[in-house]
């Protein structure tokens, strides 16, 4: 009897444990057949790993890579591809209309995929809230962003400015007039955010340093990226918390805590001056925002608001000195254009046609969020670029891949400022300039967009006019970057002096 039940006590878990195994073998290999030749999907190109597993989609955004990547099947496979078993990435322009555009009446909206806009310890932001709130938050927020609001803030902007030129001269005559002008771009547009949002500066300009708030945006962003796989298998968490440095994630949760401490401390503050809380506050009912959605929203304001217009003043700076043609163009029409300095402002800049070429251009081929912003397709399903995807499918329209697209645009990887000039010139005529959504379209487009080109405009022209540039060899290459979500931008070292022909 004893070999008897020793045997059956052996067989009976090895039995559990083979059956197990197989059940789980069956799955997988059903899953992969499903995915690869009877998912409504299965139609679309794309890498054969990538139908079957995100795995590969995580490895790429985990690494920097993703945009690069998009770029790289697009050119393989066409305007469509299938980066996961139930993502779609797109770079067609219908696609993009189709996708962000206003829907249709009785259409359903493309929400923002849940999976992909992770959200923070205090709720849903304005990026990721359903519509209904998303709508009330949008109606608060568009009277800070007006053309008014733009006009009332001209001063104030100008002043930051105005003290970044003044700050860049001091380091001339220090003897230090070789500089890391992304830092100086960041100090900047941090600066004006941090005043237009919270009523006060973070000084990064004043101390010539990162206040201690911006380097937990720019990590917290990065952690946002490497946590992605939560999303898609939350049964990962401990393996993805493990792996993610633990300073970083308490970088992240200071971020979070900071956003808090400004916002209830703009709230404690009687000013007369008005800023983007100002107009938040204005009601106090059902159109109001609550503490907590503030809080929520605090960070986005600041993230959205500055590293987004830093890195496109990096780009624009990188890509004139690199194309020394465009940059005494866009001299020629800076210093042409102006007799003094104090003429630069809002209005003036809005004329100089190379200088906002230049910008797009920029747009183009260096947009600030690179990669995607994936939605999720409506109940029932949707027509896209001409084709049906089902409801429940993530889909996105890629910027790098699409601005960088030769079926878009002539010479797509040059840097080629006339082809956004009046009247366009005969080899641009094929151009897609519809393509370029670098802020977006649609009900959920960039509520900061006019303000971002006025800061662009505004900086980029005064750089121009007081300081002649030379980029250093060191950074000659320093548009080849990874991105998490936003570009991890490498020091963008430029030699300065005063300008000669002033």
């Amino acid at each position: 009897m004893v070999p008897t039940m020793t045997r059956m006590g052996y067989l009976e878990p090895m039995s559990i444990i083979l059956l197990t195994v197989s059940t789980l073998a069956a799955y997988l290999l059903w899953t992969i057949i499903y995915n690869l030749y009877m998912s409504p999907l299965s139609k679309f190109p794309g890498p054969r790993l990538a139908a079957c597993t995100n795995l590969q989609n995580l490895y790429w955004t985990s690494t920097g890579q993703y945009h690069y990547k998009l770029k790289e099947l697009h050119d393989k496979y066409g305007n469509v591809i299938r980066t996961g078993p139930t993502t779609l990435v797109y770079r067609s322009p219908q696609a993009w209309k189709d996708i962000y555009g206003h829907r249709k009446q009785g259409g359903g909206s493309f929400l923002k995929d849940p999976k992909f806009y992770l959200r923070g310890p205090r709720g849903p932001n304005i990026l990721n809230a359903d519509d209904a709130d998303h709508s009330r938050e949008r109606r608060l927020l568009s009277h800070a962003f007006s053309e008014k609001a733009l006009r009332d803030q001209e001063t104030l902007i100008q002043s930051y400015v105005d003290l970044l030129i003044e700050r860049l001269e001091g380091e001339i005559a220090a003897g230090r007039p070789t500089l890391d002008m992304t830092q100086w771009y960041n100090f900047t547009t941090f600066d004006i955010i941090g005043d237009l949002a919270f009523g006060e500066p973070f000084d990064c300009l004043r101390d010539g340093q990162y206040h201690p708030w911006v380097k937990m945006v720019f990590v917290s962003m990065k952690v946002l990226a490497l946590q992605r796989p939560l999303g898609l298998y939350p049964f990962l968490a401990p393996i993805v918390r493990a792996l993610t440095p633990k300073k970083m994630t308490k970088l992240r949760e200071e971020h979070f805590a900071m956003s808090s401490e400004k916002v209830h401390r703009r709230l404690k503050t009687k000013t007369e001056r008005p800023d983007f809380m100002t107009y938040i506050l204005r009601f106090n009912d059902d159109r109001s925002m609550s503490v907590r959605e503030m809080e929520a929203n605090a960070a986005v304001l600041i993230m959205a608001g500055s590293e987004t217009t830093a890195s496109l003043l990096s780009g624009f700076t990188y890509y004139m000195l690199r194309n020394p043609t465009a940059y005494r163009k866009l001299v020629d029409e800076v210093r042409g254009s102006f007799s003094t300095y104090q003429e630069i402002n809002f209005q003036s800049v809005g004329h100089l046609k190379y200088l906002n070429a230049a910008l797009e251009e920029t747009l183009r081929i260096y947009p600030p969020v690179p990669a995607t912003t994936p939605r999720v397709v409506p109940s029932g399903g949707a027509i896209i670029d001409g084709k049906y995807v089902p409801e429940g499918v993530s889909v996105s329209g890629a910027h790098y891949s699409t601005y960088h697209a030769e079926s878009h645009f002539t010479n797509a990887e040059s840097f080629i400022p006339e082809r956004w000039l009046q009247p366009r010139h005969k080899r641009f005529e094929s151009d897609c300039r519809g393509a370029l959504q670098a802020f977006s379209l649609g009900p959920r487009n960039c509520l900061g967009r006019n303000l971002a080109y006025a800061e662009m405009r505004l900086i980029g022209a005064k750089i121009i006019w007081s300081f002649d540039l030379t980029l250093d060899e060191s950074s000659r290459d320093w548009n080849i970057q990874k991105s998490y979500n936003i570009w991890e931008k490498n020091p963008l070292i430029v030699k300065l002096s005063q300008a000669q022909n002033l």
